[in-house]
């Protein structure tokens, strides 16, 4: 008897290429964050725990690019910038909330890793 091959299951690219993007450290919580309002850097650094700076600036930069937030120049005095999500942003809003609805369902809040800790007592010294 001849054995039958298993037919391997081929990953859609453009599927891999946005749960890449989209799964990045900080970027889901970005998105999370805007779908809510548009914000200043300050009000998305603050509402993000244990983001930093730099990789605040980084992920707007590439969700900027890939034209998913937008970077709203207000011209007043002094000048302000917001950053908001785009259409195409927005459409992200089902997978959040169904993210969002499964971790509620499955997850549990947990408490600091060690290297969290570590790093928080580094920055208190």
């Amino acid at each position: 008897m001849k054995a039958s091959a298993a037919k391997v299951p081929q990953l859609c690219l453009k599927f891999h290429r946005a749960s890449e993007l989209i799964g990045r450290r900080w970027t889901g919580a970005i998105i999370y964050v805007l779908l809510e309002s548009r914000c200043r850097f300050a009000t998305l650094r603050q509402a993000i725990p244990d983001i930093t700076d730099r990789m605040l600036s980084d992920r707007l930069q590439e969700l900027e690019t890939e034209g998913i937030v937008e970077r709203i120049v207000v011209p007043e005095t002094p000048v302000r910038v917001e950053y908001a999500l785009t259409p195409k942003g927005r459409a992200l809003a089902n997978a959040i909330g169904a993210i969002s609805n499964w971790a509620d369902k499955y997850m549990t809040p947990e408490s600091p890793s060690r290297a969290q800790k570590a790093a928080r007592s580094r920055r208190a010294s």
